[in-house]
């Protein structure tokens, strides 16, 4: 048998063993959705609009405050490589949709609604626990499974549109003086706030990744729990449960820990540095069991087969 022969030989075994299995778990599960709330869901209703993100590497500064002989400094910045796709909301959670589900008997009425706010209006005035109770009440409607991102999906789906909270001030400078220079001159940029009023939709733009208007004038909720991290202490940190966590995450413009029970964020409810103009929230769409066994054995098929070409290749070049 040739080597070109081979290669063929081995890479058609390569994707063929991942694709019958995929045969063989989608055929299995095809009996069991019926017993899931896929079977359950609302036919005659519309899901949100969504973008699906590719996997790509960008990098991601921890969503926790860190200190320093009792100084903050600036969270360490990580490269990060995200393997799965991710499907999340293009748009903020309308007030139109929302009121679907305060219309059903789930969801609260959002604090301070305006009169002039539009059909595509984001929906503002909720806190942490209303965006949960949509989520449970839209993954009830459409069979799927929807619920807040976390800081880290976030940042990667906005990608160039989150914000980089660093001071940029040396862990070890010793200069108090510079740490509140740079800290009120940040603070000064989160307080030049635009328009606060909400807008409509796409009216401030899409990231390179084509999620809207993400760092507008809505600050989103997210699952991540508000970390304080002592660098002077030896012992471990321990993960807050976000269970009982009562501080949370707001991403936008910056990031904003927040009280879960805060609708008004210029009510005194942020817990440290300038508050956000509004609060709402988008949803990521976590994949059924068979989309992601369907991405694991395409990712796997893909592996198998840049593999053996790089076998046949290597192979060719040895024997020439």
């Amino acid at each position: 048998m040739t080597p070109h022969a081979e290669t063929a030989r081995v890479s058609g075994i390569s994707i063929a063993l991942p694709l019958a299995l995929l045969g063989v778990l989608s055929a299995a599960l095809a009996v069991e959705t019926e017993f899931m709330n896929i079977g359950r869901r609302d036919a005659a209703f519309a899901a949100p609009e969504v973008i699906t993100i590719a996997p790509h590497e960008f990098e991601y500064r921890d969503a926790t405050e860190y200190f320093r002989r009792g100084l903050a400094v600036d969270a360490p910045k990580r490269e990060a490589n995200v393997r799965m796709p991710l499907t999340v909301m293009k748009y903020q959670t309308s007030l139109s949709e929302y009121d679907r589900c305060v219309a059903d008997g789930i969801c609260t009425e959002p604090e301070g609604r305006s009169a002039t706010s539009g059909d595509y209006t984001p929906v503002t005035g909720v806190n942490y626990e209303d965006a949960l109770r949509y989520a449970h009440w839209l993954s009830q409607k459409t069979g799927e499974h929807w619920r807040l991102p976390t800081d880290f999906e976030l940042a990667y789906a906005a990608a160039d549109r989150f914000p980089d909270d660093a001071l940029g001030i040396d862990a070890d400078s010793n200069n108090p003086a510079l740490r509140w220079l740079a800290d009120y001159e940040r603070e000064a940029r989160r307080t030049a706030s635009i328009d606060p009023a909400p807008q409509p939709r796409g009216w401030f733009g899409v990231s390179q990744t084509g999620l809207a208007d993400f760092g507008g004038n809505v600050w989103e909720w997210t699952s991540t729990c508000n970390k304080r991290i002592d660098l002077d202490k030896q012992a471990g940190v321990d993960e807050p449960d976000p269970t009982s966590c009562g501080i949370m995450i707001a991403a936008g413009r910056h990031r904003a820990p927040m009280s879960t029970f805060v609708r008004n964020p210029k009510g005194g409810g942020c817990s440290v540095g300038s508050p956000p103009d509004n609060l709402g929230f988008r949803l990521v769409r976590q994949p059924s069991f068979i989309e992601s066994i369907e991405d694991f054995t395409r990712r796997a098929a893909a592996d198998m087969l840049a593999g053996a070409i790089s076998k046949g290749v290597r192979r060719d070049d040895d024997e020439g």
